[in-house]
């Protein structure tokens, strides 16, 4: 009996919570992204687990899927900023910028933004990008 894409993306995000390493569960999202290519959230995984795998370049093009699929999907536009300053790409404050609206109006988008990055910190605890990220989000200017 097959899975089914939910539940197979259910079980992949338990694992995932569970400690699972990345390099195992890249293999299992990426099934889920050819099985439902029109998942952003499947994409948005996808481009995390690659972001914490140290592989920019396949986080940028997951990424971009996600956000191209789900343009109000802010935890899309922070995988996509990470991927890009992570490959020395420009245009990364647009997608900061849209994130930062997005988190603003919804206190729950904004937690769970939070939780992510404190999810890759506790996963990549001296993550350079991320810290950026948290700071242009989390520590504006005065």
């Amino acid at each position: 009996m097959t899975q089914t894409v939910d539940s197979l993306f259910g079980t992949a995000l338990e694992r995932y919570k569970a400690g699972e390493a990345p390099e195992t569960l890249i293999p299992v999202f990426k099934e889920l992204c050819d099985r439902a290519p029109k998942s952003s959230a499947a994409w948005a995984c996808l481009a995390w687990l690659y972001l914490l795998n140290n592989k920019p370049t396949p986080a940028y093009k997951a990424a971009q899927k996600a956000v191209k699929l789900h343009p109000q999907d802010a935890q899309a536009r922070v995988n996509l900023a990470l991927a890009m300053l992570e490959s020395g790409q420009t245009g990364v404050r647009e997608h900061i910028d849209i994130a930062m609206q997005l988190i603003m109006v919804d206190s729950e988008i904004r937690d769970e933004i939070k939780q992510s990055i404190e999810d890759g910190f506790s996963r990549k605890p001296d993550w350079k990008s991320m810290q950026r990220v948290k700071k242009w989000l989390f520590e504006p200017e005065a």
